[in-house]
């Protein structure tokens, strides 16, 4: 058996509390949410009292639009999140079944969905507000890779979203039916921990240079430019990563092991490319402005 990881003695549930009928459990994962939330509040609110960071000198928000926008976003995360993932992944299903659409407890959230429902949000809101949007999107690029990388970190510990079958010194046995189906496999399936590929790549390596550039360089003075380097990061961090994770399961047939969807590329990549071509051109724009 090849040098491998076996998955950590850790449970996605961080405490439970049970009094008589009553029962709460905090999920990792809910807690990663969470954590992303006020570490991104508070990156937000620290350049915003940094004059000297913007256009002009003049920042684009107040403290209290800030608060306000929170809610916007948060609510554009879930619709945008669940209608991404009904409509890229299982429209057939959900046509099918459309009570279930709404019940997100049941699982079944994608990231470019909720990025979608985030620009919607901002877009309104911005034009509700008077504000500045190509400045709205710099900021809150410069707050989403924390998120990111805490949610892949929660992610792995829930022992999801992992990659395809590895023979490397560092791929991980994760636990489950599902992740020991590997065929030609005599032993247990190791994969690549693609989750951690992920929180690396999006969330730590991008979210340094955005905060690097802004702070060190006042990267927001060049209104679009975090914006564009966040869209394009993230789309080049995610269609790498695709190469090693596992394609999801409704794309995987006999004739199709892989789970690509066009010109041999899966359905993260595919919707990956947008992001790319659309942050270059805001970087681009940012230029010659």
């Amino acid at each position: 058996m090849p040098a491998v990881l076996n998955f950590p003695d850790v449970s996605p549930v961080l405490f439970e509390i049970s009094i008589g009928a009553f029962h709460f459990a905090l999920h990792w994962y809910a807690l990663a949410y969470i954590a992303g939330i006020i570490v991104g509040w508070w990156l937000v609110t620290r350049a915003l009292a940094a004059a000297r960071l913007w256009p002009r000198d003049t920042a684009p928000m107040s403290r209290e639009t800030v608060d306000d926008l929170l809610t916007w976003l948060i609510l554009g995360v879930i619709v945008g999140g669940r209608l991404g993932y009904v409509l890229f992944y299982k429209p057939s299903y959900y046509l099918a079944n459309m009570i279930e659409i709404p019940m997100i407890w049941q699982g079944g959230m994608s990231f470019h969905g909720g990025f979608l429902g985030v620009v919607v949000a901002a877009f309104i809101y911005a034009g509700r507000h008077n504000i500045d949007r190509l400045s709205l999107a710099d900021t809150l690029a410069m707050a989403t890779p924390v998120g990111l990388m805490l949610g892949r970190m929660a992610n792995f510990v829930n022992a999801e979203l992992w990659g395809r079958p590895s023979t490397a010194p560092w791929a991980v046995i994760f636990p489950g039916d599902e992740a020991q189906a590997c065929e030609n496999v005599g032993t247990l399936c190791a994969r690549h921990p693609s989750q951690l590929y992920e929180a690396g790549l999006e969330g730590l390596i991008l979210g340094s240079l955005i905060l690097l550039l802004v702070w060190r360089f006042e990267a927001f003075k060049r209104r679009g430019l975090i914006a564009g380097l966040f869209f394009a990061g993230y789309g080049l961090s995610r269609f790498v990563v695709e190469f090693f994770r596992q394609a999801d399961a409704q794309f995987i047939t006999p004739e199709n092991p892989m789970g690509t969807v066009v010109l041999h590329m899966s359905m993260g990549q595919l919707l990956s490319l947008p992001m790319i071509g659309f942050g270059l051109l805001l970087m681009v724009r940012a230029r010659r402005a």
